[in-house]
């Protein structure tokens, strides 16, 4: 059985190989569909929505570097779901249930921040 499926798991790979493009959802590791962008000098700020939660990530425009980068999601009431540091992509993704709840996001990158203010109002 573990044969199988280590051969079915080639064969993707094979077809798809590792140059091909993916769903944006895919390449910020979020589920659900993309509900809010905001673009800044240095990236930009993604936010998507599923029936239950929400997700977010900061991307920066010139991947590769390795640069400070921060992500912060906050569902209203609840704390802030946050992911700091120096990465050479982006920051996050960061996930908070939001069922029924206004959700904020912030990112940064390289010190120019951006904010959503209160959305799913």
């Amino acid at each position: 059985m573990h044969g199988l499926a280590l051969l079915m798991a080639v064969a993707a790979l094979t077809i798809a190989g590792p140059g091909t493009p993916r769903a944006e959802a895919v390449a910020s590791n979020c589920a659900g569909r993309p509900l809010k962008t905001v673009k800044f000098a240095t990236g930009e700020l993604r936010v998507y929505k599923n029936r239950w939660y929400a997700c977010a990530v900061a991307v920066s425009n010139k991947p590769g570097t390795r640069r400070a980068m921060s992500i912060s999601l906050q569902a209203r009431g609840g704390h802030a779901a946050v992911d700091k540091g120096t990465f050479t992509r982006q920051a996050g993704p960061v996930t908070v249930h939001a069922l029924n709840r206004c959700v904020r996001a912030t990112g940064a990158i390289s010190g120019v921040a951006r904010s959503t203010g209160w959305i799913l109002c």
